[in-house]
């Protein structure tokens, strides 16, 4: 098998309990992120891996492929090595439950730089910002890429940063979408990673890998996605599904 997609779905969240199974019109979120996972291309197989029998019996009833996994891990990627260990498998598409609105092309876009290139061990997304206010916002994660597109650094701080001196008047800013593929290799790799100064100071997992000196690649998109932390990302998920209807 060469790619499969893992969607690790957590019932408990500090910031908002329950949230996988949160109602957006009629469907829990969980199962709006899985319909459009499963429209994918090259994924050969969609897993939902959860800690719940109420998350397990949600994705049972909308006829998903779920395993219940153990209550102990403390992230999503331990749920998904669980899933993902006895499985033989090229490369693993870590999928957000909380992104109900992710588009399949991101996740054909990461699979298929890591089919490619040998060389590649782990890609993300990006999207350019077009809403000036996200800039300063610390809820959405900017990215900043070498030429060749792998990553530099991740902030929740605008970056890069505009010196008054600069002769570039208008910087463009990316924001980064928390859809991450790995090698089987490298997921269990990093998995074991001492947890690292910088992401402890921004809160930003990723930013383990690049203290350690791995590289990222980072691969654009033109989708915007919103993510679901609290009730209110909610209303907007809702609001935007609502008007694409109309």
């Amino acid at each position: 098998m060469d790619v499969v997609g893992v969607i690790p779905a957590r019932y408990s969240s500090s910031r908002f309990e329950g949230k996988v199974l949160a109602d957006i019109l009629g469907k829990p979120m969980l199962e709006h992120v899985w319909e459009r996972a499963k429209q994918a291309r090259l994924l050969d197989d969609l897993i939902i891996a959860c800690d719940d029998e109420r998350v397990l019996s949600a994705a049972r009833n909308f006829k998903a492929k779920v395993v219940l996994t153990s209550k102990d891990h403390a992230c999503g990627t331990d749920r998904i090595c669980e899933v993902v260990n006895p499985l033989d498998v090229k490369v693993v598409i870590n999928i957000q439950a909380d992104e109900p609105l992710i588009h399949p092309t991101m996740i054909d876009s990461v699979a298929r730089a890591l089919l490619e290139d040998s060389s590649l061990s782990m890609a993300t997304v990006m999207k350019m910002i077009d809403d000036p206010e996200l800039i300063s916002d610390p809820n959405v994660v900017k990215v900043v890429i070498d030429k060749n597109n792998f990553a530099l650094y991740f902030s929740r701080l605008p970056i890069p940063y505009r010196a008054e001196t600069s002769e570039i008047k208008f910087p463009v800013y990316f924001k980064h979408i928390g859809l991450y593929g790995y090698t089987k290799d490298f997921l269990f790799l990093y998995k074991n990673l001492p947890v690292a100064y910088l992401e402890r100071v921004e809160c930003l997992e990723q930013l383990r890998v690049l203290e350690e000196g791995f590289r990222i690649k980072v691969i654009e998109t033109k989708y915007d996605t919103i993510g679901v932390d609290t009730p209110e990302d909610l209303e907007k998920v809702k609001k935007y599904l609502e008007t694409k209807k109309l």
